[in-house]
């Protein structure tokens, strides 16, 4: 097994072996993964980070040592050297770990790179047959994306089409039954490399397995990755939007006064101290027309009391004007009324409220 010793550790405890590096931080990642400790905790996330460095000095590592190459086949790769193919999968699954919203982006974008990089080079060695997403970065050029099976040209399937929905319903289906019989086979093999007991070929399956296994984990965070990315960018490109918008003046606090209907009120109600300011109903009128608000919309013309005083007046009217017409029975109920009325106090009779 090929060793690098790490000259650039900031710390002396950090193990300077290339399998040490890659054990401890595929532990720190089972154990963040299987906590019932949140994940926005300050110890997950210390422990995520450290992981994350972990692994990618690892990855350095592996490519000073160039253990890969595109110009061999699966079975060219040494058993003890099959498990580094796991590390950019193992830094991509570390990565979002990571709890910070203002980098959420960010974060997605790194983690996405990392599975991209696993899948690349499982594409390379043909570990499984699958067909590898479409590249994001624009800088891509479409040799280089067709060479790595995927295409730059080719839209995202449309979401209303029934088809490309369906078949990307079976996919699912598919990785996740492949999923289950992969998880099942490494449990009885993990058993056998746990005891130390595992020969070359026991051994070989079991990072096989790994592999394969994390290509499935790798197609499923690739397609949530790029769901919430849209949605990211959506969030980003409305709150830009909600920044551009003018800001409108704040109104001054409106101060009270009193309504009068001339001049001799507003003298009345104004006098004394401390006392609100008065107005007439002009110059109150003349005030909203300056500023273009006419106070005619939305105001009644009648208060309840002039409506209740108009209602009475034409009342009389309507007695007045039935006399007028010589109808004899109302102006002998009338008469009798009145003459009822000069007799009797006002509230005669009336026992229940006694009056």
């Amino acid at each position: 097994m090929a060793e690098y010793e790490n000259t650039n550790d900031v710390s002396a405890a950090e193990p300077s072996k290339l399998s040490d590096l890659l054990e401890r931080g595929w532990k720190i990642f089972e154990e963040v993964d299987g906590t019932n400790e949140p994940l926005a905790s300050t110890s997950i996330q210390v422990r995520v980070k450290r992981g994350i460095g972990m692994l990618e000095e690892a990855s350095r590592m592996v490519a000073l040592l160039e253990l890969f190459s595109r110009n061999e086949e699966l079975e060219e790769i040494a058993t003890a050297d099959l498990k580094y193919l796991l590390l950019p999968a193992l830094c991509g699954a570390l990565t979002m770990k990571q709890t910070s919203r203002d980098k959420r982006l960010e974060i997605v974008q790194t983690a996405r790179a990392y599975f991209m990089d696993f899948l690349k080079r499982c594409k390379e060695y043909d570990i499984s047959h699958f067909q590898l997403p479409h590249v994001t970065n624009e800088n891509t050029s479409p040799d280089e994306a067709s060479e790595n099976g995927s295409s730059t040209a080719t839209p995202k399937p449309c979401p209303s089409d029934l088809v490309s929905m369906a078949a990307q319903r079976q996919a699912k289906i598919e990785r996740y039954r492949q999923r289950k019989e992969l998880e099942a086979r490494l449990s009885d093999v993990r058993k056998a490399v746990d005891s130390g007991q595992a020969d070359d070929e026991v051994s070989r399956d079991f990072y096989n397995l790994n592999v394969r296994r994390w290509v499935t984990v790798c197609l499923e965070e690739i397609e949530s990755i790029d769901q919430e990315v849209e949605i990211l960018k959506n969030m980003d490109g409305l709150k830009q939007g909600a920044a551009k918008q003018p800001v409108q003046p704040a109104r001054p606090p409106m101060k009270p006064f009193i309504l009068t209907k001339d001049a001799v009120q507003a003298q009345v109600f104004g006098a004394g101290y401390p006392s609100l300011p008065t107005m007439t109903v002009d110059d109150w009128y003349e005030q909203h027309k300056k500023r273009g608000a006419m106070p005619d919309q939305g105001i009644p013309r009648r208060v309840a009391v002039e409506e209740d005083t108009d209602a009475k007046e034409r009342e009389e009217e309507d007695k007045e004007k039935k006399a007028d017409d010589d109808d004899e029975e109302s102006l002998l109920k009338a008469r009798n009324w009145d003459d009822w009325k000069d007799t009797h106090r006002r509230g005669y009779g009336n026992r229940q409220n006694m009056g």
